[in-house]
């Protein structure tokens, strides 16, 4: 005896149209407009957990603007959360827009969300078998879209007749994959599908009477009447599920993320393709002069020459290609085949400028201020209402005082949304360093960064726990001691106390088990202007100058054995480290820090040994610091460059120590001297081998640097000798007085 439910589906006025599509496919999207024009439902239901409902009454605001995504989240942990993206090309939403328009009732069905997101794990539409890409690749082509037009839209059946044919056809694919244990090789589908049916009996308990179901076309056999099981198969695959509490939104979403290449699971290869070949459909329009006029544009806007008469003879092209290949309709393939052979002259190179423009596309879709805002997206509005900082689309400027606390805040707001991901603004020449109290920004909120708001939504529901979730979370994968530095500083700009205390952590527990000398100097600076400019910001930095004294004083003593047995790359890197090191243990002026490492660089400087870039740099550094006095470079310079020495190691060393200022040559004759007699004295096939190497060496220096020191090597060589001068003491004492009594000193004359 047949159920209630059953025999309301076979009463004759009942009728259930499955309209199985591919997800995001514009000749789908066409043929389920034909279809819907046909039927007339009185409902339509749409793949996609039931919670989307609550988005129907938004669905018709012109406001809301393709591409967009359904988000339903859980609302105790949002980084749980599944997107349902939707071009302006997606059948989904093209049945959307046609219901809302007319005002034809509209119901999701799939397995409620409340379910999806209840565990951890993850969940997403589309994860299935692509079966209408699979028809199309066991048909030979290399599009999907292409299979469909041929193989559906240039059939002269109806709509309604080609979907059915469609099911067909999906039923053998599934019934040849699956066979009889459909359920236990396929759970997740079984159940999704038992939700969907469940939907769908619902529907027809309320009296509708022509409904139309648009579905992957995967499930398009499972969902038709004729296949349901019992009612209570399905309640009994569904009783027992976990729950939580969710909630809907829409959120902006883009063209890019649409690609296969997102990692999207349902996503296609082309959407820029799609949404042109869709638009065309839709206003009537000619797609293959119009995508290869577009084409054109593009290259002529880079500068390539595309001539409006090499668009003529490539569309004749893909139209030929087409008829060759035995197709009824030009594909992408045969237009990019085309424009490479004649627009740009048999070169792939022009198309690839275009490519990300066109063939992906970036369309950035918009929601409007009537849809409700994910928790993160709340308190930002509040935030900036706090602060004053109102979202603009065009570009403006702010400089912060980072004494004053309404400032400061808007700055701790600023550098919170950089490290989510949301760079809302961007820190401009006057706010590059954080040892001043001042920064500038140059601000403008970008569609896009909506899209990133909502993905950092995932870490947390306000904009301070979010921001601390996610930078312990790059802490626990940063690869190197550097990263984690950089995160202790950017800790500090943003204000993150429990954001600081887990990087230290993790900082404090790598450095115990780091060996690597050089990775403990690279993060010393990082460290040292933490420590330096915390006070700025009232932060406390106590734990971070523990950690910094232990990097420190474990690379000082590493820093010989390190340094020794260097290759040319090696020493390059090396030098880098070594000035970064010693630029962060001089900014914090702190002996117990100098000391180990003044002793660790004077070792380095003393070693022949030791790579000639390290080396010189060392020397350079110590006699800058007063640590060397010139006598003694002189003379370690004279052993370096010497006759007997190495002439390409003389240089490296020589290059090492030169980095920096030029007044060092231009003031000292002795050290000028000797190099321009090294330089004089090689022969021609080692000079021949020196030439590149000091080449590179001067051109750091600038041009009138370089000049001034050509100059003073023009000179007769006694102009490199230490000029002596006869000082009248009593005639200048006057001027001396005189100037002491400006600057309030009292000077008296001899008596």
């Amino acid at each position: 005896m047949s159920s209630p439910d059953e025999a309301a589906v076979r009463r004759v006025e009942v009728r259930v149209e499955i309209l199985g599509v591919r997800h995001h496919g514009p000749g789908s999207a066409r043929s389920v407009l034909g279809a819907l024009e046909e039927l007339a439902p009185d409902v339509l239901v749409i793949e996609g957990p039931p919670e989307l409902d609550a988005l129907v009454a938004t669905a018709g605001d012109p406001g809301l603007v393709p591409p967009v995504a359904g988000l339903v989240y859980a609302v105790d942990t949002p980084r749980r959360a599944s997107f349902y993206p939707m071009a302006a090309f997606s059948p989904e939403w093209v049945a959307l827009r046609w219901a809302v328009s007319r005002g034809v009732a509209v119901r999701f069905a799939d397995l409620p969300a409340t379910h999806a997101l209840a565990t951890e794990e993850e969940r997403s539409r589309g994860r299935g078998v692509d079966v209408i890409g699979s028809l199309a690749r066991a048909a030979g082509y290399d599009d999907a879209e292409r299979w469909w037009e041929d193989a559906v839209e240039h059939r002269s059946s109806s709509s309604l007749e080609g979907f059915a044919a469609l099911r067909e056809a999906m039923a053998g694919v599934r019934e040849a994959a699956d066979g009889e244990e459909d359920e236990q090789q396929d759970p997740e589908n079984a159940v999704r599908e038992a939700a969907m049916r469940r939907v769908l009996r619902a529907v027809l308990k309320d009296g509708f009477e022509r409904v139309a179901v648009v579905c992957g076309a995967y499930h398009a056999p499972a969902l038709h009447p004729d296949a349901w099981p019992p009612a209570t198969h399905d309640t009994r695959m569904l009783a027992g599920l976990p729950r939580t509490k969710v909630a809907t939104t829409w959120a902006p979403w883009t063209s890019k993320r649409l690609a296969v290449a997102s990692g999207y699971g349902a996503g296609v290869t082309s959407p820029g393709w799609y949404q042109h070949l869709f638009q065309a459909w839709e206003r009537g329009d000619d797609v293959v002069p119009g995508w290869l006029s577009r084409v054109a544009r593009e290259l002529r806007a880079e500068g390539l020459d595309a001539p409006p008469a090499t668009v003529v003879e490539a569309v004749l092209m893909a139209e030929a290609l087409a008829a060759v290949r035995a197709r009824p309709s030009v594909g992408l393939s045969e237009l990019t085949d085309a424009t490479q052979a004649v627009i740009c002259g048999g070169s792939d190179l022009p198309l690839r400028l275009v490519e990300q423009r066109l063939v992906i596309g970036e369309e950035i879709g918009e929601v409007p201020d009537t849809v409700p805002l994910t928790p993160l997206a709340q308190d930002l509005a509040r935030i900036q209402r706090a602060l004053r900082l109102k979202p603009s689309a065009s570009t403006t400027t702010i400089t912060l005082d980072l004494r004053k606390d309404a400032q400061r805040d808007r700055s701790v707001l600023l550098h919170r949304l950089t490290l989510l991901g949301i760079p809302w603004g961007t820190p401009t020449d006057a706010g590059r360093s954080t040892g001043t109290f001042k920064e500038a920004w140059d601000l403008r909120w970008e569609p896009e960064l909506a899209v990133g708001l909502i993905e950092a939504g995932l870490y947390g529901t306000t904009v301070l726990e979010a921001t601390e979730a996610k930078v312990a979370e790059e802490a626990g994968a940063a690869s190197d001691l550097a990263t984690l530095s950089a995160l202790v500083e950017a800790c500090l700009t943003a204000d993150l106390p429990r954001g600081l205390t887990a990087v230290v952590d993790t900082l404090a527990d790598r450095t115990a088990r780091q060996h690597d000398t050089f990775a403990l100097l690279d993060a010393i600076e990082p460290l040292a202007r933490s420590r330096r400019y915390g006070d700025v910001r009232g932060a406390d930095t106590s734990r971070v100058a523990g950690v910094l004294h232990v990097v420190a004083t474990r690379a000082s003593v590493g820093l010989r054995a390190a340094c020794s047995s260097l290759d040319d790359d090696a020493a390059a890197a090396a030098r880098k480290s070594l000035d970064a090191a010693d630029r962060g243990v001089a900014l914090v002026d702190d002996q117990a820090l100098a000391n180990p490492w003044r002793a660790a660089l004077l070792a380095v400087a003393a070693d022949d040994r030791i790579h000639g870039l390290v080396a010189g740099r060392a020397n350079r550094i110590l006699l800058d610091a007063g640590a060397l006095d010139r006598d003694e470079v002189a003379r370690r310079m004279s052993r370096r460059l010497s006759t007997g020495a190495d002439a390409l190691a003389g240089a490296a060393w020589l290059d090492g120590f030169l980095e920096g200022d030029v007044l060092l040559l231009l003031h000292d004759d002795a050290l000028l001297t000797l190099i321009d007699a090294w330089v004089s004295e090689a022969e021609e096939s080692t000079f021949e081998d020196l030439l590149p190497l000091l080449r590179r060496t001067f051109s750091r220096f600038e041009a009138a640097a370089r000049r001034q020191l050509g100059t003073r090597l023009r000179q007769p060589a006694r102009a490199h000798e230490p000029v002596s001068f006869d000082l009248d003491l009593e005639r200048g004492l006057p001027a001396a007085a005189r100037v002491a009594e400006l600057i309030g000193l009292a000077l008296g004359r001899r008596p």
